[in-house]
């Protein structure tokens, strides 16, 4: 469709392409219903039938034989900015021809080189493929994280977007689920049902569009996610078996370049070329293509260990602190009591009573009484202080000399 004709009919509705510029900065392309009148006012009565007509809307991602017209239908994906400059078949003189771009992609994946080449490979060639959750991290400025989205930004151009943290708990979705990749910038998950649904997303084929003052509908979904992230150590809640993330730490950049991102951008004919000439290293072996050997990585396993230990090391500070306010020797508790006086000593704990529960039983080997029996409860003031009340449950009794030892173990 011209640039003169930014209007389509779609069945009996008219529409009218806009560019919306979003908070991020970032722009998408959308489709809004446009009222034949003012079409015919704006235009006069005979430059609508100079408007081109679809029998419906499609999404179907395709970047090397990209159609915007499928068997009548109007395609909502969009042809990439770029394409591949075919000129030159060698490879070895095709990577001549790319150096930035290597060099680029050696810093931000590192010995995982080969795998990050597959991954954009797959990207291009097989849009519907899913992948895992590419997380970039460093507590270090000056990384290239923003330089490498900005980078696939320009390769993908409106297939791609970036959304805040906060924006992908919305229930509106509109603006990025049609989208191949999706960027989150500034990454700080501290609730489990928003690491769920980012877990759900990242493996199923279908999910649910909804924008403000329309009926929800389902949609084939295959956007990729990439999250970035100053937080090393706790920026989403990962358990050991974890198989779906993929987690790279970035090392600073050792001299800056500021036409660094031109010269990238430079190079993208040429570098989509080397990523269609270049055979894959890996092999498809798993659904997200990659094994779970293949991505783990060193950031991981540290983010892992984070997670598992993080609960644990909290709640014995807050019975340590209980034992050294008390004279008691014991404390009896059911999960609900720590998890209470969690929230009130560590403000915006993200922890259920399930994490509690299996910590004190699984890892601890505790168990609680097999009946509900009556116990002294106690609880936590927003002050600090530990008062009692009178409860029933099926209560688990917790030694002061075992607790002594376990932050004695925690502090060396």
């Amino acid at each position: 469709m011209s640039q003169e004709t930014p209007y389509l009919r779609v069945g009996t509705s008219y529409y009218k392409t806009i560019e919306k510029p979003l908070i991020s900065g970032d722009k998408i392309s959308i489709l809004v219903r446009w009222n034949r009148e003012t079409i015919v006012s704006d235009h006069g009565k005979t430059y609508v039938s100079s408007i081109p007509k679809f029998d419906g809307f499609c999404c179907i991602p395709s970047h090397l034989n990209y159609q915007k017209v499928i068997e009548g239908f109007y395609n909502m994906y969009n042809e990439i900015p770029y394409q591949p400059d075919e000129a030159n078949e060698k490879l070895h003189s095709i990577k001549d021809q790319i150096p930035f771009s290597l060099n680029f992609m050696e810093h931000i994946f590192g010995e995982q080189i080969e795998l990050g080449l597959d991954y954009l490979k797959i990207l291009l060639q097989y849009p519907t493929q899913i992948l895992p959750i590419l997380c970039l991290v460093s507590k270090e400025r000056a990384t290239g994280k923003s330089t490498f989205i900005k980078w696939l930004k320009s390769i993908f151009g409106l297939n791609m977007t970036y959304i805040k943290g906060d924006s992908f708990g919305s229930q509106f979705n509109a603006d990025w689920t049609s989208m191949l990749i999706v960027a989150i910038d500034e990454v700080f998950f501290d609730k489990k049902e928003i690491t769920e649904r980012l877990k759900y997303l990242s493996t199923t084929d279908k999910d649910k569009k909804e924008a403000k003052g329309k009926d929800r509908e389902e949609i084939d979904f295959f956007a990729k996610f990439i999250l970035c992230s100053n937080n090393e150590d706790n920026f989403i809640q990962i358990d050991e078996n974890e198989i779906r993330f993929w987690i790279i730490k970035i090392k600073p950049i050792k001299s800056e370049n500021t036409d660094f991102l031109t010269n990238l951008n430079s190079e993208i004919p040429y570098f989509l070329n080397y990523l269609i000439r270049r055979p894959f290293h890996s092999h498809k072996k798993t659904r997200m293509w990659f094994t779970h050997t293949e991505i783990r990585t060193p950031a991981l396993q540290k983010l892992v260990w984070k997670n598992n230990n993080k609960l644990e090391s909290r709640i014995i500070e807050l019975l340590f602190e209980f034992f050294e306010s008390v004279d008691d020797q014991e404390i009896n508790v059911i999960p609900q009591d720590i998890l209470n006086m969690l929230n009130k000593m560590f403000k915006n704990s993200y922890w259920t009573i399930n994490d509690v529960r299996k910590l004190l039983k699984e890892i601890w080997k505790l168990e609680p009484q097999k009946n509900s029996l009556a116990y002294i409860k106690y609880d936590m003031d927003y002050g600090g202080s530990f008062f009692q009340q009178n409860k029933t449950g099926r209560y688990f009794t917790i030694d002061k000399n075992f607790i002594s030892q376990k932050f004695d173990e925690m502090m060396s």
